[in-house]
């Protein structure tokens, strides 16, 4: 008889990934973030670069703004209605290893022959850069089956036995 996994003696109701999720998990979130941390941050811009249907992106803009990933910020061209760009806020900018972690699996399982369209760069050296696990002591997690989870202190039991 197999001994069912620990998870299941902790509630989910909590879960921080499913939260997240309910902000990030739509297809063309990281679409849309993805432009504006290229500089792409006028709407018809996004628009136009990603050809993400016109509605949906005002839609995820919209999340992004209210859950405060992305600002906006006025501008006016002459003679013309005062309309926005979308900033990163902070909470915005902690998105980019994420993004930088998607890409590189893309790079890895669905890049063209030739190889993937853009690479991420260190503005110092020049080196592509790559997410990568590292544990709050600094240590390097290399085989990612070192990596566990546990209970963190807002878990809570389910009461299942």
């Amino acid at each position: 008889m197999t001994t069912p996994p620990s998870a299941l003696d902790w509630s989910t109701e909590n879960c921080t990934v499913g939260r997240s999720m309910a902000v990030l998990g739509e297809r063309w979130t990281f679409v849309v973030l993805r432009e504006v941390f290229n500089g792409v941050r006028r709407f018809e811009d996004i628009r136009r670069h990603s050809g993400i249907p016109r509605q949906v992106l005002s839609n995820r803009l919209a999340l992004l703004v209210d859950q405060d990933v992305l600002r906006k910020v006025p501008y006016r061209p002459e003679g013309e209605r005062e309309r926005h760009e979308y900033r990163l806020t902070p909470k915005g900018f902690d998105l980019y290893p994420v993004l930088v972690a998607i890409a590189d699996w893309g790079d890895r399982y669905l890049a063209d022959p030739e190889g993937p369209p853009v690479e991420v760069a260190h503005r110092d050296c020049g080196g592509r850069l790559h997410a990568e696990l590292v544990c709050e002591h600094g240590h390097r997690v290399a085989d990612l089956r070192d990596a566990v989870p546990r209970p963190g202190p807002g878990a809570r039991r389910t009461g299942v036995a």
